[in-house]
């Protein structure tokens, strides 16, 4: 019997299983298809953009780890990785790019200065290649943030300087938007705080405050744009003191109605983050999300299929908001293969949408209703082992992807082939 055959064979299989709970897996199927992830460009280059030869990752609270060889160091290759990743993913996907992922033709264009033309590639390749763009300012990995602070900063002449810089990539967001016929979600996430206390908390918040106001001045048509707000628990060198606390961005993002983006890496590892999105939901129109994986300090490893993301997943489906949750994947690990790691994460968070969509909803549901605590963690319990597998792969096959661990040797060629020739 054929991979295919046996595949199919599963699948009705499964079918009849999740029927018996009242759970159309072609109607699921159809629903998953339609989820757009954002895979974030800076895995493929360990966030090192193009604006100078050899450029990488400095300051400014946040680090990479490894030196897997490979990595992209051109537009080129980038997009050239890009596109291998996207072959091993189902479904149609987005990408989210970084200020300093323009194409400035071996000039040193400063941040203030950039231009919708210097991402005019990016959106000719884009529409090429039947993609949508999001795009973030990149407050970091600049000598104006050394010190840790941006937005915030006491000097105004450097507030200034990043003020220009987030209205421009403002701009450049509503022209991709524009051209791609797709609002395009501009997020803004600024290292600012400081390793050890502070003791005027309140001025450095003012300023920020001030700062946003000013960027944000200018409207645009929200079928061009979307703005959202990022906060951090703390991060490297601001152990102590997060300008951009979750109740700062909170509060701004409610007033200015902004979306607040949400990275589940940026909480303290006992909360959940799942719980945040219905109280979110509440509020806002639209929420964020940076999908990632926290390991203790740091937030940024690869995406698996593990309890968060499941509960992530759930909280979305549960609360019907799979048209209101904006889904974007944010880490960056340079210890493995690069395009492996992109695949991973995206495709272990499509497998826990795919299991958060045939959950048995309605059965969990009059089981709570009823007081029936027993009842609901029975079931929640069995649900973990219906055969989501055998509808992932079913997935997979009509996508025309790989299914099961059949990518991991697609990766391993283009490994051989053209990751192994970068010197």
């Amino acid at each position: 019997m054929s991979n295919e055959n046996i595949i199919r064979k599963f699948y009705e299989l499964a079918r009849e299983r999740y029927a018996a709970f009242g759970i159309d897996t072609e109607e699921v199927i159809t629903t998953l298809s339609k989820i757009s992830l954002s895979l974030h460009c800076w895995q493929g280059d360990d966030v090192g953009g193009f604006e100078k030869p050899a450029a990488s990752l400095s300051g400014g609270g946040i680090q990479v780890t490894g030196n897997y060889p490979g990595k992209a160091r051109s537009i080129e290759e980038l997009r050239s990785d890009l596109k291998e990743a996207y072959g091993l993913i189902p479904g149609r996907h987005r990408l989210n790019l970084h200020a300093i992922y323009g194409e400035f033709q071996g000039k040193l264009i400063d941040r203030d200065q950039i231009t919708p033309a210097h991402f005019a590639g990016w959106i000719d390749w884009a529409k090429q290649q039947g993609l949508k763009l999001d795009f973030n300012a990149t407050c970091f990995s600049h000598p104006k943030a050394d010190d840790g602070f941006t937005l915030s900063h006491r000097d105004k002449g450097i507030r200034d300087f990043w003020i220009e810089h987030s209205k421009r990539c403002r701009e450049i967001s509503a022209v991709m938007g524009r051209e791609l016929r797709d609002p395009c979600i501009h997020n803004l996430w600024i290292p600012d705080g400081s390793k050890d206390h502070s003791v005027d908390r309140f001025s450095y918040r003012a300023f920020l405050l001030d700062s946003l106001d000013k960027i944000f001045a200018i409207p645009y048509p929200s079928n061009e744009m979307k703005d959202a707000v990022e906060s951090k628990l703390f991060g490297i060198g601001s152990e102590a003191f997060v300008v951009g606390s979750h109740e700062f961005y909170m509060g701004y993002a409610l007033s200015r109605k902004k979306m607040v983006c949400i990275d589940m890496g940026h909480f303290h590892p006992t909360e959940s983050v799942a719980d945040k999105v219905s109280a979110l939901l509440l509020f806002f129109d639209e929420i964020l999300l940076h999908v990632s994986r926290g390991v203790r300090w740091d937030s940024d490893h690869v995406v698996v299929l593990n309890d968060d993301v499941r509960s992530l997943a759930e909280e979305i489906v549960r609360s019907n908001a799979l048209n209101r949750v904006n889904i974007a994947l944010d880490f960056f690990d340079g210890s493995l293969n690069r395009i492996g790691a992109w695949v991973i994460g995206a495709r272990s968070t499509l497998k826990a949408l795919l299991a958060a969509l045939l959950e048995p909803r309605e059965k969990l549901r009059a089981f709570e209703n009823k007081g029936d605590n027993f009842g609901r963690l029975a079931l929640l319990e069995e649900a973990r082992v219906l055969p989501l597998g055998a509808v992932w792969d079913y997935y997979c096959m009509n996508s025309g992807v790989p299914t099961g661990e059949e990518w991991i040797a697609e990766v391993h060629r283009y490994e051989q082939t053209v990751l192994s020739k970068r010197s």
